[in-house]
């Protein structure tokens, strides 16, 4: 026992490390809008286009990185992730005209996120772990790539401003190859056969015909679109609101350092609480935090404030969904069908992204986003409501008969 705990322990670090560097450098690619806009002469809506194109091309690839590491282990499927990501942030760095920013950082980043990332990542965890502990060994994981995105954007933008920005980029990318030797910590091994086994297609067909599954989608759309745009256009935002540009990336950081916390406690949580409630209550406080934001003077404190309380929301809905997925349908196929719920979020994501940019330069205000997003996060609460954690019944223990 002593040993499966070590190889699990082992596992989840290196889950972590790599959930760090990959959500780490991605969370600061809002810093790279102002500098490469100007001296390209693009409008906003062109770099918005190019990182929504990422979010669109990371979720569509998402289903099908998963069911790789789902029949035949998830470390081949992290190095190729690791090789594209890592190839993109290089081209990206070259970049001169929209056309090579969407093939760098929209397609090569897009795929290489879809391999490093959180359903491939949760998913060896999830299989990691027993059942009682996997909800808080997914937080942790996650929680690690919070801190990833805490602590590396302070060091995006000092390589933005010390080596400008194509240099930094390279920079990044030297950084995200280090991805390729935590690879050797994932001992992920796919689950052998058993008797009965579903195929692919009635895994596929089990989950589409649940309606949980749906809801849980759908809700997932609403938090793609809310982190993105935030993400995306919030340090431009307060910049065009007369604030310091290091507002904007302190904001950011915040957000990072307080999601480590958000969702940790996510996590536990969803061990002992019921994860779509959970998921209700986040989407609910999620309305309230941008309403006040919106409301209130905007100030260097009030842009902090939002950043802290946004932060303790921002991934915190992604154990307890991913949680749920492997409470429904087990753990055999959970790289895939979280990969399936997962492109939902992505879609909303290209949206939060490229809406932004386009509803920026036609009216020269963030106005309509951030009503939308309000809105949006009424929606997926009112989904995530009716969502019944119990396990499909091909996996519920039949009583014997007597």
């Amino acid at each position: 026992m002593a040993s499966v705990w070590r190889t699990s322990g082992w596992i989840l670090l290196g889950s972590a490390l790599i959930l760090a560097l990959s959500l780490g450098t991605r969370h600061g690619f809002g810093l790279f809008l102002p500098p490469m806009s100007a001296q390209f002469g693009w409008g906003r809506e062109v770099f918005a286009f190019a990182i929504a194109l990422q979010n669109l091309i990371w979720g569509l690839a998402q289903p099908f990185t998963g069911a790789l590491a789902d029949r035949f282990g998830a470390a081949r499927v992290v190095l190729v992730g690791g090789v594209l990501y890592a190839a993109g942030l290089m081209l990206m760095s070259m970049a001169d005209s929209p056309a090579s920013l969407s093939l760098s950082a929209g397609l090569l980043i897009g795929i290489g996120l879809s391999g490093t990332t959180f359903s491939i990542i949760l998913g060896v965890v999830g299989r990691a772990l027993p059942a009682e502990k996997r909800s808080m060994g997914m937080g942790l994981a996650s929680a690690a790539g919070s801190f990833g995105q805490f602590a590396m954007l302070p060091g995006t933008l000092g390589l933005i401003g010390w080596l400008g920005w194509s240099m930094a980029l390279i920079a990044l990318g030297l950084l995200v190859a280090f991805i390729l030797p935590l690879v050797a910590m994932l001992k992920d091994k796919p689950l052998p056969p058993s008797a009965g086994e579903q195929t692919l297609r009635e895994a596929l067909h089990e989950a589409c015909t649940h309606s949980g599954f749906w809801l849980l989608a759908f809700g997932f759309f609403v938090c793609g679109f809310q982190v993105v745009f935030i993400g995306v256009h919030l340090p431009a935002y307060l910049v065009d609101q007369h604030l310091p540009a290091t507002v904007g990336t302190t904001v950011l950081a915040l957000i990072g350092l307080f999601n480590v916390f958000g969702t940790y406690v996510a996590g536990w949580l969803g061990g002992k609480m019921s994860k779509p409630r959970l998921l209700t209550g986040l989407y609910l406080l999620r309305a309230v935090v941008i309403v006040l934001f919106l409301w209130a003077p905007l100030t260097q404190t009030t842009a902090c404030l939002f950043g802290i309380a946004m932060g303790l929301l921002w991934l915190s809905t992604v154990p307890l969904t991913n949680g749920t997925v492997a409470t429904l349908f087990g753990v055999r196929n959970l790289s895939m069908l979280g990969g399936i719920v997962f492109l939902f979020h992505q879609l909303g994501a290209f949206l939060g992204g490229w809406l932004g940019g386009v509803v920026y330069d036609r009216t020269g205000s963030y106005d309509l986003i951030w009503q939308g997003s309000i809105v949006l996060s009424l929606m997926a609460a009112a989904l995530n409501w009716p969502v019944r954690e119990r396990p499909v019944a091909r996996l519920q223990v039949q009583p014997v008969a007597l």
